[in-house]
């Protein structure tokens, strides 16, 4: 049982993902019970299916779980805003809701961050030994080309496994595709990141939201735009306070 104050939110963002949800949820409780008090967080992007009668259904039985809605689809940057802002926790971690990410790796995600806290804003999953035939050609492009743009260090930018500190991320600019980019966001700020290795599994059902476009092509205006951003940032400010 969650106490009433979470120290951990789980935000999922999810669109058309009825098959998923209480597999996925049933795992998240299991990885953090007993550990840290929490939350789930659900953000159902603008899903056409069976996915918001499925939450409805399983928040009856679960205390812990919570759930926000889009009356349209946003994107999953969006969707993980929406999340973030609405959790009640100081950390938060993300996870996507197909399935493929392994909650077994969120203790671990967590206490990279808490023995890394406050010089460390990021913990990110990067994953290893993944399947996926073309699909995983196309994030070695994008994560290839975004690292030689921003020499973030981070070879995986995609894996939605991810934690960090609330107040952290939205002190960060706001734009559709930020989840890619954290990363170097968070460096901007001065703080460092953490890796965590993670292995990704097959989805549990449904199909995949996210296509080429989603994933090069419109990434190049956001590339740039993240480069702007970073030059711009001449210093950060080392606050003094009396």
């Amino acid at each position: 049982m969650s106490s009433p104050q979470p120290a951990v939110a789980v935000v999922v963002p999810v669109r058309n993902e009825a098959g998923n949800v209480a597999p996925l949820v049933a795992e998240i409780a299991a990885a953090l019970e007993g550990q840290w008090p929490f939350e789930i967080v659900y953000v159902n992007d603008g899903s056409t299916d069976g996915t918001e009668a499925e939450l409805h259904r399983l928040i009856a039985l679960h205390p812990f779980l919570r759930r926000v809605a889009h009356k349209q689809s946003c994107g999953q940057s969006a969707a993980v805003r929406t999340g973030v802002t609405a959790a009640r926790a100081p950390v938060i971690v993300t996870i996507d809701g197909d399935g493929q990410n392994d909650p077994a790796f969120i203790p671990a995600l967590i206490r990279a961050l808490e023995a890394g806290s406050p010089k460390v804003g990021l913990i990110a999953g990067q994953r290893l030994a993944r399947k996926g035939g073309f699909k995983r050609f196309q994030s070695r492009i994008a994560n290839a080309v975004r690292g030689a743009v921003l020499r973030d260090g981070t070879r995986d930018t995609g894996c939605g496994l991810k934690a960090f500190r609330r107040d952290v991320y939205l002190r960060l600019p706001y734009f559709d595709a930020l989840h890619r980019f954290m990363p170097a966001l968070v460096k901007r700020e001065g703080l460092a990141i953490g890796y965590v290795d993670v292995v990704d599994r097959p989805r549990g059902s449904g199909v995949s939201n996210y296509g080429l476009w989603d994933r090069l092509w419109v990434g190049i205006l956001d590339l740039a735009g993240v480069w702007w951003l970073i030059r711009r940032r001449k210093r950060v400010p080392d606050v003094i306070e009396n």
